[in-house]
This record gives C-alpha cells, sequence and structure tokens, in this order.
C-alpha cells in the first residue's frame, strides 16, 4: 500500500516536471500508481508511514527470551527491566503490546479478595520446579496482610526440612503469625477430619512446631486452592518473574544451574524486587506493611516483646525521692560540744 509520505513525492515530482517513466523508477512504483496519484492528487488520503519505534532494535531479544522459555511465559515487567539495562528508552505500554502480539493473554477470572489482620495468618505452600533433569522444590510463606513473601528452594520435602524452613521464615520475618494456612501436605495433615468435621489429625512434629512457637494449624477447604489464594499467586509471581527468566537466561548461557545459585540469587530477588514492589492489591510495597505487621506478630521463642507506647504510659510513675540537703545547719552540731571542755 502506497503510503502518504511517496504519495507527497510523486507530486512533487511530477510539479517539477518530470515525466511519469521517471517519477515511477525513482519513486520505485508502477506507471499506473504515478498516475492515479496525478489524476487523484489529493482527494485520497494515504496511510502514514510508521514511525519507527523505540523498542526495534530490542525485539529480537525478546523473542529469544521468551523462546527460551517456552512453553511458560516471562512477565513483561522482567523483560522491561533486563531491555531497560541494555540501552531500551521506551514505555512499558509498547513492550507489553508487541508481546501481546505474540501471545495473548487471557483476562484472569475474578477472585473474591479475602483480606486479614497484621499479625493474623500466614499462607504456606510446596511447588515444583524443574531444570534440565534436576527437580527442586520452592518453599513459599506469603503472610497475609502485607504480602510479604519468603521462600527457599530445596531439593526434597521431608519433614525436618519443612521444620527449619519454618524457624527460618519465622526469623526472617521477625515474629510469628497467629495462624498457618495450608493445603494437605503429607508433613502437615496426616488425615483430614480424621475425629469429624474440621477435626484433623496433624503431623506430631508440626504440633510440637506450633505449639513451640505459638501458631494455630489451619487447612484450607478441600478442592478450594483459592482459600490460599495469596500464596497461590505468590508461587505465580515466582515462577512467572524468578524462575522462568532464571531458566531461560541459564540456558542462552549454556551454563549449569545450581541449587546454591538458585538460592543465591531467589534471595536477591526477594530483598530487591519481590517485596519492595507495588503490590497491585495493596497499592503499597509489602517491605513497608511489614513494618506494620511485624508489630503485630508473636515473639519468638525466648524473645521478650518490647513494651507498646501504651504500656509504658501506664505505668504508675515511681514516688518522688526526697532531697537531703548536703550542708547540716550549725544547730545541729551543739551537741557533740556540749561535753567539750575550755
Amino acid at each position: 500500500m502506497l503510503v502518504q509520505e511517496d504519495a507527497v513525492e510523486i507530486e512533487v515530482l511530477l510539479k517539477q516536471g518530470m515525466g511519469v517513466r521517471e517519477v515511477a523508477r525513482r519513486c520505485g512504483v508502477s506507471r499506473n500508481t504515478v498516475r492515479r496519484v496525478r489524476d487523484e492528487g489529493s482527494r485520497r488520503r494515504y496511510r502514514r508511514a510508521e514511525r519507527a519505534s523505540k523498542l526495534d532494535p530490542f525485539q529480537d531479544y525478546v523473542r529469544d527470551r521468551l523462546a527460551a522459555a517456552a512453553p511458560a511465559w516471562i512477565p513483561a515487567t522482567v523483560i522491561l527491566r533486563e531491555i531497560r539495562e541494555l540501552g531500551y528508552r521506551g514505555s512499558h505500554s509498547i513492550l507489553r503490546a508487541f508481546m501481546a502480539s505474540l501471545r495473548p493473554v487471557k483476562p484472569p477470572e475474578p477472585v473474591v479478595r479475602f483480606e486479614t489482620a497484621p499479625g493474623q495468618q500466614m499462607q504456606i505452600d510446596w511447588a515444583e520446579f524443574r531444570f534440565d533433569g534436576l527437580r527442586w522444590f520452592a518453599f513459599v510463606v506469603v503472610l497475609g496482610y502485607s504480602r510479604w513473601i519468603f521462600g527457599r528452594f530445596v531439593d526434597d520435602q521431608r519433614f525436618e526440612t519443612l521444620r527449619d524452613l519454618h524457624v527460618a521464615a519465622f526469623e526472617a520475618m521477625g515474629g510469628v503469625p497467629r495462624e498457618g494456612l495450608y493445603d494437605n501436605m503429607a508433613t502437615v495433615v496426616l488425615k483430614r477430619d480424621a475425629d469429624g468435621k474440621g477435626r484433623h489429625r496433624f503431623h506430631d512434629g508440626m504440633l510440637t512446631l506450633s505449639r513451640e512457637y505459638g501458631f494455630t494449624l489451619r487447612l484450607c477447604k478441600p478442592y478450594r486452592a483459592r482459600t490460599k489464594g495469596k500464596v497461590e499467586r505468590g508461587i505465580r509471581y515466582v515462577r512467572e518473574s524468578f524462575f522462568e527468566p532464571l531458566r531461560a537466561e541459564f540456558r542462552q548461557r549454556g551454563e549449569a544451574l545450581t541449587l546454591n545459585i538458585v538460592n543465591a540469587r531467589f534471595a536477591d530477588w526477594q530483598a530487591s524486587i519481590a517485596n519492595q514492589r507495588v503490590h497491585g492489591t495493596t497499592g503499597e510495597r509489602p517491605a513497608d506493611r511489614l513494618l506494620l505487621e511485624r508489630a503485630k506478630l508473636l515473639p519468638l521463642p525466648g524473645v521478650q516483646p518490647a513494651p507498646s507506647v501504651r504500656e509504658i504510659q501506664s505505668k504508675p510513675a515511681p514516688p518522688p525521692r526526697l532531697s537531703t540537703p548536703l550542708q547540716r545547719p550549725l544547730s545541729s552540731y551543739d551537741h557533740y560540744s556540749r561535753g567539750v571542755q575550755p
């Protein structure tokens, strides 16, 4: 299709007295096209030439990254961060539109949000990840109020591992939530509704852990994973924004990805990205909301909680100390001098 810039050039050359054959040769079009432009003149509208996009130099990079991650998908926020480091100065919307043309994204189903008070609940789950024949498991914890996320990759799901990861999570968040919400983990619940509806038989080790740290064990409703939707979305976020980009990076470089490398990069990602981003639901950074939530957490075993301002203000003031003068009046020494003979 002839664009507007080409049509204008043809008109100008014709006005300059150049013949149809020469104009067609100069502009790389047929003579009939030149005649049509001459006859129609400005009555016909032509499509403007598309401007070069700032994304053009990076389109191959984006395609390669998405191809390396396939069949998984890398979010536009991750790609944007990467190409900005390479010099991209365009907008987020340009990138999102380009990526949408490569794979249209289905709109997510509406979900009713269930909010909890600060310090009330943590949601915990496992997720499986694979890389070149290796199988790892990510332990992920999300605090219900702040959306603060903690996670670590391991190569087994034994109870001893689960217990140690709980302790590490409590130490990282600076306290203990009042309840933990779980799915049907074999290392958490042995039998659901064993002693009646809602009366579950828990793993002895989990009962000991909950007793020691003071949190209650709760199970999400069967076949209702959205009951613990915060950690489900957290796992998807870890998979799409952390693991798949990392896996694609190492595939492109032809290097082996080890558990130590994954955890080192994962810890940095949590501290610098996951808990520093503005959360889409709360509109605040999880790290900022954690400061408020931490004050509502139960203290770690053996750690005395700091007194609140109300407790400090409610303490009775100590009785006033009576001040004693450092010098005595001279009359107080009279009885010492009565027995002294001149």
